[in-house]
């Protein structure tokens, strides 16, 4: 996993530079996403994957599958990663895009764990809070954990935030242990 996702690196950062020098960040994200959906489909795999079709045929029916989803910039670059036999890295481009893309924009999503439902008031309190810790404008998905007796998780990125009650239990043994 982690060589395929070196391999789209620079896939992703040239076009998220020329998304970004054009400002079309927002209609390359759903062309790549709409790409990275493409060639995980079954049929697609078995048509990238037959030897008897030229890089150029494989693009060709890649584009027509897209449809018009697809602007002819974004057909060059599938012509691109056809002719480097690349066709299969377009979801790590995509999903490497949108990191930059979330970098540029300041926005981050934030995933939180409750032991109980948080209300929409909480919620934004939190986002807010949040916002200023990260200096980034925070998107938060909040979700119900039973196996937290209480407290909060915040995955934001790389980054964990664990004030649940089992986590400081954790601590409190791991402290007392050594």
């Amino acid at each position: 996993m982690a060589e395929l996702t070196t391999l789209a690196r620079p896939y992703a950062k040239a076009v998220f530079e020329y998304a970004d020098g054009a400002s079309e960040l927002t209609s390359w994200s759903g062309a790549l996403a709409t790409a990275a959906a493409v060639v995980q489909q079954d049929k697609m795999v078995t048509t990238l994957a037959n030897p008897g079709f030229t890089h150029q045929q494989k693009a060709q029916a890649f584009v027509d599958v897209c449809g018009d989803a697809l602007s002819p910039s974004a057909q060059n670059f599938v012509q691109v990663l056809a002719e480097n036999k690349r066709l299969e890295l377009l979801p790590f481009i995509a999903a490497l895009y949108e990191q930059f893309k979330a970098q540029r924009e300041k926005s981050i999503d934030v995933e939180v764990a409750t032991a109980f439902e948080i209300s929409g008031d909480l919620e934004a309190k939190l986002a807010k809070a949040l916002s200023a810790k990260l200096d980034r404008e925070v998107t938060v998905q909040s979700s119900v954990d039973k196996s937290l007796l209480g407290g909060i998780v915040v995955r934001a990125g790389d980054t964990v935030i664990d004030g649940s009650v089992r986590g400081r239990l954790a601590k409190l043994a791991e402290t007392m242990n050594s």
